[in-house]
């Protein structure tokens, strides 16, 4: 391909992409949910540092590093990855993260993308309905994997308001994707402070008990910061 041909295949699927943004935009293509996906793994590898000074408040310092890892993984293999429909294309997402990210990051994360993408399979697009049932999936394998429960303060206490928000709007009729995002990214914010004053009671930071009590969940903080910059991208 000369440069000028990719050039120009760059500036069509950007223009694709924009013109899906519709006013009230009900559903989710593929090429907005990798929208979405760049921005998670872009926040993860401008905060690498961030992540890991708050990890090492009371646990190992190791979860910047280990989920930029991950998602700089994706990203590189990005190209290649089959986007035949949306589950096939998140199932690879996580196998690729589960592959590459250290820690016990790499079994959480890859293990939500491979739940959510296992509701997803053969869909080309995605309403609220189904990213509700995606984020409840990937919550369960997070939680089957790590024995995390809500109120262990982990990344599960921001993921869980997050979502409960999306299906309360969802249910009251609501299927517009701007505003559920935003008022899932103001949930997930919520509960960065909202759970300061809790004790870890999973992973390393556990094991310091009640002096966690008064620091900021690094996994916690991630989920808001991600959710942010995506809803901000579709705002």
């Amino acid at each position: 391909m000369t440069e000028i041909s990719f050039q120009v295949c760059c500036i069509e699927e950007y223009d694709l992409f924009i013109a899906s943004l519709e006013p009230n935009m009900n559903t989710l293509n593929l090429l907005q949910v990798e929208r979405g996906l760049r921005t998670i793994a872009r926040i993860s590898l401008e905060n690498e540092k961030y992540f890991c000074d708050l990890d090492g408040e009371m646990g190992d310092a190791d979860f910047g590093k280990s989920i930029r890892d991950g998602f700089s993984a994706v990203l590189s293999e990005l190209p290649s990855i089959d986007r035949s429909d949306m589950g096939t294309f998140l199932i690879k997402v996580g196998t690729v993260f589960a592959s590459h990210a250290g820690g016990t990051s790499g079994p959480m994360w890859g293990t939500a993308f491979l739940k959510a993408g296992l509701k997803a399979k053969g869909k080309k697009e995605l309403t609220l309905a189904d990213l509700v049932q995606m984020g409840r999936a990937a919550v369960q394998g997070i939680m089957a994997r790590g024995g995390a429960q809500v109120g262990d303060k982990t990344l599960i206490d921001a993921i869980v308001p997050a979502l409960d928000k999306v299906e309360e709007l969802q249910q009251g009729g609501q299927i517009d994707f701007k505003s559920a995002l935003k008022s899932a990214s103001e949930a997930a914010t919520a509960a960065v402070e909202g759970t300061r004053h809790w004790p870890a009671k999973r992973g390393r930071q556990s094991y310091a008990g009640d002096r966690t009590i008064g620091t900021l969940d690094p996994g916690i903080v991630a989920v808001a910061m991600m959710l942010t910059a995506v809803a901000h991208d579709f705002d």
